[in-house]
């Protein structure tokens, strides 16, 4: 018998149990940690940063459904990894061993690199449900006294899809509150250009944005280093090549959400051949740590290098379709191990987004994530917010019944379908 352990239990970790569970021998059992009791569906947090979902809209209680599915669960932090050892200690001081290791348990957030930054500072955040519910409360009140936004992500930030989605959804809920009027909007990135996003663009996605922002009357400034924010003043450096301050700006808000930079957790933080500096997991081609045999890494908590060299630090963004891959490689690499067969199986690494506005979206597909590129487009309209509502609905079913189907790979080939794509 195979002890598996995979911390986390989100779009990575959840997936991650039950594949593995298919993979695995009957003898064979799963033990998922997580340091939350519930599974939430991450995407819809930009709707839920307005009021548009409720937290229980959006998460499932972990305990019973992994205990239906025959998946031991413990409610507990990870707060150290001794791979050395085969062994996490969690929170609670308790010590679980393992035969095999899956981390999956997405980032921390780096609110601290940036003073005043965070719902502890002065901005809001759409990271996890518990930040967007905060948000949402914040959006509320400030619709009852509106007034200019910043909004977007800082440097070293590697999600930028939930910005411009939750810049465009905040533009849709005051235009339907009747106040748009009254707010002055600046979207502020590392990216070195509107619609970037960490890929160097896809398709046309750079004309796309800019089209977008310049018709809900959005100002932008790209290249941006936010050096600090105070209480309704984010104080913003526009960067030239070579580390140069082109321009500096001092912004007024009375309601920001900026995205953070994304570390590895603290209990992987410094081990050596394990992740890099900034605390990710390195892995090979079958998501398998090449120091520590034993170790694989799905989601967004894997190394990868940016793409190129841009003025700010610019992450690289890790989509659910890629997520998808990773799990099903992995899942399958240790089912190889277990019966005493080498690892075969990759990820494909693509990358595929639904970016809903509220009232229409933008999709991009990237394959593969890097150019250059098999596949390299993007397509706008009211589709995509239709789209991604089925997809939430489509996604939260089927966990509930533990079952994993490709759904990022259906929701293509219907959009494929739909667009009529080739």
């Amino acid at each position: 018998m195979a002890d598996i352990i995979i911390l986390g239990a989100g779009i990575g970790g959840l997936p991650m149990a039950y594949e593995m569970k298919k993979a695995m021998r009957p003898e064979d059992r799963i033990t998922v940690i997580s340091n939350l009791p519930y599974f939430q569906f991450t995407p819809s947090n930009p709707w839920a940063g307005v009021g548009w979902r409720s937290k229980q809209d959006v998460t499932i209680d972990l305990a019973p459904l992994l205990q239906k599915h025959g998946i031991q669960f413990l409610a507990d932090g990870a707060k150290k990894l001794m791979p050395d050892e085969n062994k996490v200690v969690l929170e609670s001081g308790k010590e679980v061993s393992y035969d095999y290791l899956v981390i999956a348990t997405g980032p921390e957030l780096a609110f601290d690199e940036i003073e005043g930054l965070g719902p502890e500072g002065f901005t809001q955040s759409v990271c996890s449900i518990e930040h967007a519910i905060t948000a949402s409360a914040a959006w509320e009140a400030f619709c009852k006294d509106p007034g200019p936004i910043v909004v977007g992500a800082v440097q070293g930030a590697s999600c930028y899809g939930p910005a411009y989605e939750y810049t465009m959804i905040m533009d849709t809920d005051l235009k339907r509150r009747k106040i748009r009027d009254k707010v002055k909007m600046t979207y502020v990135s590392a990216e070195p250009y509107i619609g970037h996003l960490g890929l160097g663009g896809v398709g046309d996605t750079k004309g796309m944005l800019e089209s977008e922002m310049r018709e809900r009357h959005i100002n932008w400034i790209t290249n941006a280093k936010v050096d600090k924010v105070e209480d309704g003043k984010m104080h913003v450096s526009e960067m030239a090549e070579g580390g140069k301050v082109a321009k500096t700006h001092e912004l007024d808000f009375k309601y920001s959400m900026m995205l953070p930079a994304f570390r590895g957790i603290p209990a992987v933080m410094g081990i050596e051949g394990l992740v890099n500096p900034r605390g990710f997991v390195v892995v090979d081609k079958h998501q398998r740590n090449p120091k520590y045999q034993n170790i694989f890494s799905v989601g967004v908590c894997i190394a990868i290098a940016p793409l190129e060299a841009t003025p700010v630090p610019v992450g690289v963004p890790k989509t659910g379709y890629m997520i998808e891959s990773m799990v099903a490689a992995a899942a399958a690499n240790i089912g190889q191990l277990l019966r005493g067969r080498e690892p075969s199986n990759e990820g494909t690494w693509n990358a595929f987004c639904l970016a809903d506005f509220g009232d229409k979206g933008v999709a991009f597909l990237a394959q593969p994530q890097n150019p250059p590129r098999n596949m390299n487009w993007a397509g706008e309209g009211r589709w995509v917010h239709w789209a991604k509502i089925a997809f939430e609905k489509y996604f939260m079913r089927k966990v509930r019944k533990g079952q994993t189907e490709p759904f990022f790979e259906r929701t293509i080939m219907g959009m494929t379908k739909v667009t009529r794509l080739k």
